[in-house]
């Protein structure tokens, strides 16, 4: 039957215009950004022009052939061959790029959003000798992901994976001068190794499975070559889940994304919205049927989102710093989108994807927002506090709303979007998975699920009130003088908050489920998607699976959602009418937190129990072997044969010493001793 669907679909009048304009764009930014880090260093007009120029470019050619798309018969993937990259015996890999609906729809968000903190990092990084270093490198970045996305099979997928690990080393660790950046950069590298040699193992398997690591193959065969449940499909998608973990920063391999924060908050931004993160989630979408035929997979993957939600919400709660808070917050929310792609509602995972870029980059752009101001009155407006404070603690922010009303606008929207208030495009993609948690027949993660929204409406507020509400503190409790320093960021930071504002208010509208019982109905995005998803659809199907249409504990769709939001909006005006009426002491003037909060200021102390349970053995480890095996006996043995040689050479030497005392007494010694064998 899934064979079935593609065969049907085959006809299409849809044809990709200029596809390698999608890839060459970015491409050709990173090219010569790349040669002007070297060749006009100073000149900063180049780069502000190439590097957002390239990504506007690419998304022009992505929102022609979405039209196209949009206005054509499309029921399977359109491949455009560009060239053979392999071809041995009966492997054959092509630099292939598959269009359909999905990865169409991750064009749109890569190149849309990209091109929004693009041109947000002119006015930011204007200041930096990087300047040019730094478009190449997010150039390249976005080049890579459209690669994975575009990517027809899993081996070109897999080089768009390995070039955005690279591409995160490279902006993580920007400011390689600073050694801690340095070392955020190498383990954000190190951890996604990981889950990569999952991801290599899987894609063997698959081989030997089907012969073809072609996505469109894989998929119409998928229902004919394994067996539902079976011990190879279950092993091959928990393998892919494992790569995953580490690229989407999900339990156990989240680590290394709040260390991420050490690269430029546009880095910050681009990775937590609109590209490496979301790749985990976009490659179970693109094998969903795989997943569909490994319910124990699907399971783990249900679990595991609930569970990396509700833990990195709680670490969000008591975290100072707002990009961290951020970070842990992105780490949440892909928690959801794992869960809806773990209990089988696709289309609500790729949903929250969409929604979660448009908030989420509107939220690291604010904090950048307020970071460059601070830095700049710091700069400016004299004073202790910049000798001494972060300016990216939020005890060191307070009473922006004054100073920077656009900014404090601009990610309030954001904030009620990502806390699920309606009517803003959070609300609809979060109800719908929390509704197929429960739907599916999950109750657990159902409560898990609508527990975490709360605490995320939480840790939000808590975010604006220290930041935007309140007294200032960024020149201490006492001082005004430094206030006049502070001020809104310039348009081409403020213009793509407005731009990511008005997505993030009406981002959900293209999605209103008919459970709602609101008087518009709109079921475009779950139609838009619909063939990319109904073989693993099919799947279920055929195996009695389906989204029930009550609650766990009764009700409809409507009441719980009513329920949700009614839930988000009391936890948003609980924390803003506490924190609002309480003193925050500055940076310099905190007390360490004590008891459990103290517990979730250190993260669970997760990094210190890896490194005591991982990283301390495998140095002891790696110390014994250089000691003991490379040392010892390797250089041991290659050092006595030299001695051994060094020897026999002196042993020859007093031989061959020219005095005919020493030949004569050598030459009676033999004779005897030839007489003593013959004797």
């Amino acid at each position: 039957m899934v064979s079935q669907v593609f065969q049907e679909g085959a006809a299409t009048n849809f044809h990709p215009v200029l596809p390698f304009l999608i890839l060459l764009f970015p491409l050709l930014g990173a090219l010569i950004n790349g040669c002007g880090a070297f060749l006009w260093r100073n000149d900063k007009m180049v780069p502000a022009l190439i590097g957002p120029g390239a990504l506007i470019a690419a998304f022009i050619v992505v929102l022609l052939n979405f039209l196209g798309m949009s206005s054509a018969e499309l029921h399977g993937a359109e491949i455009s061959h560009l060239w053979t990259w392999i071809e041995s015996g009966d492997l054959r890999i092509g630099v292939d790029l598959q269009f359909d609906q999905l990865s169409m729809l991750m064009c749109l968000i890569i190149t849309g959003v990209g091109s929004l903190i693009h041109i947000y990092s002119v006015a930011y990084m204007r200041e930096d000798p990087g300047f040019s270093r730094y478009f190449a490198y997010l150039n390249l970045f976005v080049f890579f992901m459209l690669i994975l996305v575009l990517g027809a099979s899993l081996p070109l997928m897999f080089v768009g994976w390995e070039g955005v690990g690279l591409c995160s080393y490279l902006l993580i660790g920007f400011w390689y001068d600073n050694k801690d950046f340095a070392n955020a950069g190498k383990k954000a590298f190190i951890v996604n190794r990981i889950g990569d040699a999952g991801f290599l193992i899987a894609m063997f398997m698959l081989y030997v499975a089907f012969g073809t690591l072609d996505f469109v193959p894989i998929v119409e065969s998928a229902g004919g070559q394994l067996a539902y449940g079976g011990l190879l499909v279950t092993g091959i998608t928990l393998l892919l889940f494992l790569g995953c973990t580490g690229k989407s920063a999900q339990i156990p391999l989240y680590t290394w994304l709040p260390d991420a924060m050490a690269g430029p908050t546009p880095v910050s931004a681009l990775i937590h919205a609109a590209t490496m993160v979301t790749a985990g989630v976009y490659l179970i979408a693109r094998l969903s049927v795989l997943f569909a035929l490994a319910p124990v997979s699907q399971g783990v993957v249900a679990a595991v989102g609930a569970g990396t939600a509700l833990f990195a919400a709680t670490i969000a709660i008591q975290q100072y710093d707002i990009k961290k808070v951020l970070a842990y917050s992105t780490i949440s929310q892909l928690g959801y989108m794992f869960l809806a792609v773990g209990v089988g509602a696709y289309t609500a995972g790729v949903f929250h994807l969409m929604t979660h870029a448009f908030f989420k980059a509107l939220l690291f752009l604010g904090a950048g927002a307020v970071i460059h101001t601070v830095h700049h009155a710091w700069d400016h407006g004299g004073g202790d506090a910049h000798h001494h404070g972060d300016p990216n603690d939020m005890r060191n922010h307070g009473g922006m709303k004054a100073f920077m009303p656009k900014t404090w606008i601009f990610m309030w929207v954001a904030t009620l979007a990502i806390a699920g208030v309606a009517p803003f495009a959070g609300f609809f993609s979060k109800d719908e998975i929390i509704w197929n948690a429960g739907g599916f027949g999950y109750p657990i993660l159902w409560g898990v699920a609508l527990v975490t929204a709360v605490l995320t409406a939480i840790y939000m507020t808590r975010l604006m009130v220290m930041t935007f509400h309140g007294k200032n503190r960024t020149f201490g409790h006492d001082s005004t003088d430094g206030a006049k320093h502070i001020h809104e960021v310039p348009a081409l930071m403020w213009v793509p908050l407005g731009v990511l504002a008005v997505l993030s208010f009406v981002g959900g509208w293209v999605n209103i489920p008919e459970g709602l019982s609101l008087p518009i109905h709109v079921d475009w995005f779950h139609h838009w998607l619909e063939p990319v998803f109904e073989p693993a659809l099919l799947v279920a199907e055929e195996h009695g699976i389906h989204v029930a249409h009550a609650s766990p504990v009764g009700g409809g769709e409507a009441l719980w959602a009513g329920i949700s939001t009614l839930l988000a909006v009391i936890a948003v005006v609980v924390t803003f009418r506490t924190l609002r009426a309480r003193a925050v002491p500055t940076e310099a003037e905190a007390t360490p937190p004590t008891g459990f909060a103290r517990l979730l200021y250190d993260k669970w102390y997760v990094d210190e129990l890896y490194d005591r349970m991982i990283v301390r053995p495998s140095l002891a480890l790696w110390r014994g072997c250089w000691k003991i095996v490379d040392t010892a006996i390797i250089d041991g043995i290659v050092n006595g044969v030299g001695q051994g040689t060094k020897l026999l050479g002196w042993a020859g030497g007093q031989i061959q010493s020219g005095r005919v005392t020493t030949y004569l007494v050598m030459f009676m010694l033999g004779v005897l001793l030839v007489l003593g064998v013959l004797g």
